[in-house]
């Protein structure tokens, strides 16, 4: 995602304010809420349902981006004889929203949470995803509390998940978290998180699955204007994101047995299209034997040379058409995903993405050996298009922000030349893209010449903060 920073203590800067206006208009981007969902927010903040098991003597702690409020998930890591037990506490959303009521109806036309730099367009209310149901630090909250039982090597045996009342006792940063962890004041929930990370990052890599690791374009706010800059992930968000990579698979593996649920899915990428990685490989000058396997094969690129950063870009290609399947009483055909490897399914982040409270209901449903509810029965066949609808608006949006920053960021400059590497390359249309070390932008550039993963020198020759459009061209 290219906008991670939300700081609502600035203001956007005025030379954006139509280019953003445009795009919040041309998307259907709402503001605000409608006085039907706040007043029911109101109610539900005051009297949600309560579950009956209580786990506030667990030390629970959440891990997100400096400044986040939705929090969705907070976790406790303990040793067991065996190996570990991870404990995953998941925002109990249906806990605060009646099934067809005028909360449950906006979520639905809204799809997930839409992020820009100084703002967030809640798939919620603010009074729930920020207030009432996040796990905020030192608040008693109802949750989906998921058991997963690890082998020493990493390795998931059995998963449950229950509902109970839960309390995080701390509200870490990634950065912060890093930094302890660099300095041995970590403490125990952080040293058991890279130790386990660690492990589900080499289960990873033995079932085939790959995570790109590509710098990512992010908007940078100021107080003045705004900025962009590349930005890497830091080790202990990898180690995190396992976490939910490990409670996803689990409770696939639920669903797919029960034969009921909500998968995220990623179709193996076709041969041919591995066959292209190889010919861009080698035009680019990258060895890739034969007998290495794609996942080793981009786990072994670094992103800070330019030829491999722009292979990097074209492995991205394999990740595009993930979608979500529905089914009850027949598993899907094709239930994996490729770029993890295994079923998956999202139940990690209800606060800020629809599908995950329907998955997760399902999953209690199935551990406690009742019938899935059917109010969730009811919605699961149409939320992956609902889903389809909401990923595409919240990407186009996203990538819009960005293009506005670097149009504003780059329109004092309209004639100048800069040096970039070449990213990807139409041939035909005489066109591809050109990445800018400084500033950090991605855009188009138009040439007959072009040669994936070379640096080369273009004119800037458009930047319209109105629109959001840039253009270089190489000139003769």
């Amino acid at each position: 995602m290219p906008i991670r920073e939300v700081s609502l203590r600035r203001a956007e800067p005025a030379a954006l304010a139509a280019g953003l206006q445009r795009l919040r208009d041309d998307l259907g981007v709402p503001d605000g809420f409608p006085a039907s969902v706040t007043a029911e927010a109101q109610v539900a903040a005051r009297a949600p349902r309560l579950p009956d098991v209580d786990r506030t003597d667990l030390a629970f702690v959440t891990l997100d981006p400096e400044g986040s409020l939705d929090l969705d998930q907070a976790f406790h890591l303990s040793r067991t004889a065996d190996g570990y037990l991870i404990r995953y506490a998941i925002a109990d959303v249906a806990a605060f929203v009646a099934p067809g009521g005028a909360i449950d109806a906006e979520a639905h036309a809204r799809g997930e949470t839409l992020y820009a730099p100084t703002s967030r367009t809640a798939l919620h209310p603010p009074l729930l995803s920020e207030g009432a149901a996040s796990l905020l630090p030192g608040q008693d909250r109802p949750a989906l509390v998921w058991e997963l039982q690890l082998d020493r090597d990493g390795t998931t045996g059995q998963a449950t998940v229950a509902r109970a009342l839960v309390r995080s006792r701390a509200k870490l940063s990634y950065a912060d978290a890093q930094h302890q962890l660099a300095a041995g004041t970590g403490g125990e929930q952080l040293e058991l998180l890279r130790e386990i990370g660690t492990l589900r990052q080499q289960r990873e890599a033995a079932r085939g699955g790959v995570s790109l690791s590509v710098p990512e374009q992010e908007v940078v706010p100021s107080e003045a204007s705004w900025g962009l800059a590349y930005r890497a992930s830091l080790p202990v968000e990898d180690w995190n994101a396992q976490l939910s990579l490990a409670t996803g698979m689990a409770a696939a593996r639920l669903m797919l047995d029960a034969k009921v649920g909500l998968l995220r899915t990623l179709a193996p990428a076709p041969q041919e299209a591995v066959d292209r990685l190889r010919r861009t490989a080698q035009a680019l000058g990258i060895s890739w034997p034969h007998t290495r396997a794609y996942p080793d094969f981009v786990r072994a690129l670094d992103a800070s040379t330019p030829a491999q950063a722009a292979m990097l870009n074209a492995c991205t290609l394999l990740f595009r058409g993930a979608g979500y399947v529905a089914f009850d009483g027949t598993a899907p055909e094709q239930p994996l995903h490729a770029a993890i490897a295994a079923p998956y399914a999202h139940v990690t982040a209800p606060l800020r993405r629809l599908a995950d409270r329907y998955a997760g209901e399902v999953c209690v449903a199935i551990c406690a050996g009742r019938p899935v509810p059917e109010w969730a029965l009811a919605e699961l066949p149409t939320l992956p298009e609902v889903m389809a609808e909401s990923n595409r608006r919240a990407h186009r949006y996203e990538r819009g922000v960005v293009n506005l920053v670097e149009a504003l960021l780059l329109e004092p400059l309209v004639g100048h030349e800069f040096t970039g590497t070449v990213l990807e390359v139409d041939s035909e249309a005489k066109d591809g893209v050109l990445q800018l070390a400084e500033p950090a932008v991605e855009a188009r550039v138009t040439g007959s010449d072009l040669v994936l993963g070379r640096q080369i020198r273009a004119t800037l020759v458009t930047a319209d903060p109105i629109a959001g459009k840039v253009q270089f061209a190489v000139r003769r």
